[in-house]
């Protein structure tokens, strides 16, 4: 009989085996955001918000790097936030709002951030949508701020070699899975759907998300630089790449 967790920090190291396997180089785009954010924030203590946080990954990583930053976390999933409630305690601010609609940014606590950063998230929008939520971000970005978004950007130059690349990491993760050493996404939803502290929230989570999210869309890093280009941002590049997979920086 399989035991249930409930400890809810379990649920979070739980998450972070699903992530790396699924993203082996995970850690290594979570250090090119930070580096990138110290880059900026010229000796100050960073006001970040983490945008489409779930557990709060980055957050974590971010008040490790800099103790006395002061962090935002947005995401509207009530699982993935709970798990972020009992990982932050009361060093971040965790606020449900859905970014999908612009109402996101009356949920907020600040209107100005050193950093916004977001990873493996922002693929769910719409191009339309995703545009404008980059103007928003500019927005609230002080002077000189950054925001630094990693998520699937595939070189537009390289087709042939990127599809090589993600049929790769898709066998390799489709071994990992068969011999059971992690599970897969949807394991990972069965299991925390099946734990009594979870299971609620996976409930509501399935309401929110009745078909799972909007259809995957992952436009080429030109498309993303592109974009922020035209939201206004002073200059715009990437920072880290990883296969298929890149994160772009933009300052305000």
């Amino acid at each position: 009989m399989t035991p249930y967790i409930t400890d809810l920090s379990a649920w979070q190291e739980s998450w972070n085996r699903q992530q790396e396997a699924y993203l082996p180089d995970r850690e290594h785009r979570f250090t090119a955001m930070l580096d990138a954010v110290d880059a900026v924030r010229d000796g100050r203590s960073p006001r970040v918000l983490d945008l489409a946080g779930g557990t709060g990954t980055i957050s974590l990583r971010t008040l490790a790097r800099f103790p006395t930053a002061e962090v935002t976390l947005v995401d509207l999933d009530p699982a993935l936030l709970a798990i972020a409630h009992a990982s932050l305690t009361d060093r971040a601010t965790i606020v449900t709002a859905d970014l999908g609609a612009p109402e996101w940014l009356s949920a907020l606590p600040h209107r100005e951030y050193d950093a916004v950063l977001t990873a493996t998230a922002l693929h769910w929008l719409p191009a339309e949508r995703l545009g404008r939520l980059y103007r928003e971000i500019r927005d609230l970005l002080r002077p000189g701020g950054i925001f630094v978004n990693a998520d699937h950007m595939p070189d537009d130059t390289l087709p042939e070699l990127t599809k090589r690349l993600l049929d790769r990491a898709r066998d390799r993760r489709a071994a990992r899975y068969a011999t059971g050493s992690v599970l897969s996404w949807s394991d990972w939803w069965d299991r925390a759907g099946a734990d009594p502290v979870l299971a609620p929230l996976v409930a509501q989570r399935h309401a929110i998300y009745p078909t799972g999210h909007s259809p995957e869309w992952n436009p080429p890093v030109s498309w993303h630089l592109a974009t922020l280009t035209a939201a206004g941002f002073s200059e715009a590049g990437t920072v880290w790449r990883g296969g298929p997979d890149a994160a772009v920086a933009a300052v305000r």
